[in-house]
């Protein structure tokens, strides 16, 4: 691997930035310590910020010579509320939060480049680091985006990157177009008649309307949409009585559904509600469809993909990047900022939990899961990258 030499001779203190972050996790739109943090190491380095942007987001604003070319590097900062099961030195201090998707080690890469480019600017133009608040569930990109960040902050392109749990570590990953998917939420209420449960025949039984739905819903992904299309619809909550002997008047399904287009997304949408409201009819009911949409899919750019392929190819060689990596159903709302500017998105590889540290939880360390610790080994990896990116975008 081509690493930067002073990187990898600052990564003792990135390290202890990361711990320190892990140790003390955030939740959406609360990072005001993680914020401070940040604030003060990119102040300590003599590079200008701008705070404010959703709250706790944070700008590191790094300008020379005289080009006006910009880009933009992102990092997201917020936790998960989760416990976490690790005993290790670093693990949460704040019981129901935990750096469970590697936010602590994304913010630590992006301050390790901030640290290099304040000192060496072997570019023309401008860098703009981009230090986001509540991508878990939160919509912090949008936020920052609603607030001003792309007339604040100039840019001309936007990056982001993402630690990938199973992939080796000192490979990346990437690929044009969808990359994670679009992920939306539905409350669906169906009403019915209660009654005592020995006497059914006075009901509208919401729950046996409830189960028609569900089983009817699973089969418009295979019925309704194209075999070469990807997408889920699961229903995660059924909610509805509370006694053994009353049929209640009201029965609940919750879930999330995901696809890598807009227009997936309204097919299942559409056909949810219309099988919904017939189904219920059908039975004497009535249902109240709600379906919300969170984060839209993320679609990388041609061009850009193929530039941050070049880079990372140069850093780790042509075999370890895989530019066409598998996508997942995974979201990421990384996918407003690349509705709103061209750019990419990018995977680079955690390994399989070897690295972590003795007292780590017994669990798989994958993201989401209380045994999951960031891989340090990616701190100068990932760094370089942002550097290198940085540099050959604002080639002088």
């Amino acid at each position: 691997m081509q690493l930067i030499d002073p990187i990898l001779a600052f990564h003792a203190e990135l390290q202890q930035i990361r711990r320190d972050i892990h140790a003390h996790p955030e939740l959406c739109f609360e990072e005001h310590r993680t914020s401070g943090v940040v604030a003060a190491k990119l102040q300590e380095w003599g590079i200008p910020i701008v705070r404010g942007l959703a709250g706790t987001g944070i700008v590191g604003v790094i300008k020379h010579g005289t080009s006006s070319k910009a880009i933009g590097l992102r990092a997201d900062m917020d936790a998960l509320p989760m416990q976490e099961i690790n005993s290790f030195a670093h693990t949460s201090r704040h019981d129901g939060k935990m750096h469970a998707c590697g936010h602590d080690g994304h913010t630590a890469m992006l301050l390790g480049a901030a640290h290099y480019l304040s000192q060496h600017k072997n570019f023309d133009g401008t860098v703009y680091l981009i230090f986001q608040p509540a991508e878990e569930g939160g919509g912090g990109a949008k936020r920052m985006i609603d607030e001003g960040l792309f007339d604040l902050c100039p840019m001309d392109a936007v990056y982001g990157m993402h630690n990938w749990p199973g992939a080796a570590v000192g490979s990346f990953g990437v690929r044009v177009g969808p990359m994670m998917a679009s992920s939306n939420e539905f409350e669906v209420v169906v009403s019915g008649k209660g009654s005592h449960a020995a006497q059914p025949h006075k009901s509208v039984d919401p729950i046996m309307v409830a189960v028609q739905i569900a089983q009817s819903w699973q089969t418009i992904i295979s019925r309704n949409t194209s075999p070469l299309e990807s997408a889920v619809l699961s229903i995660t909550q059924i909610h509805s009585g509370s006694a053994t002997n009353v049929i209640p008047d009201q029965a609940t399904l919750i879930g999330t559904v995901r696809g890598f287009t807009s227009e997936i997304i309204d097919l299942l949408e559409q056909r949810m509600q219309a099988v919904a409201v017939h189904t219920a009819a059908a039975f004497d009911a009535k249902v109240e469809f709600n379906f919300k949409r969170n984060y839209p899919p993320l679609l990388n750019h041609a061009d850009q993909t193929a530039f941050a392929a070049q880079v990372m190819q140069s850093i780790v060689g042509i075999n370890h990047v895989d530019v066409q990596v598998e996508p997942t159903m995974g979201a990421e709302d990384f996918a407003f900022m690349l509705q709103a500017k061209p750019g990419c998105y990018v995977f680079i590889g955690n390994g399989e939990g070897e690295h972590r540290d003795f007292g780590h939880g017994l669990g798989p360390c994958n993201l989401h899961n209380p045994s999951y610790d960031f891989n340090d080994d990616l701190l100068p990896i990932g760094a370089t990258y942002w550097v290198r990116l940085a540099e050959a975008y604002l080639t002088p």
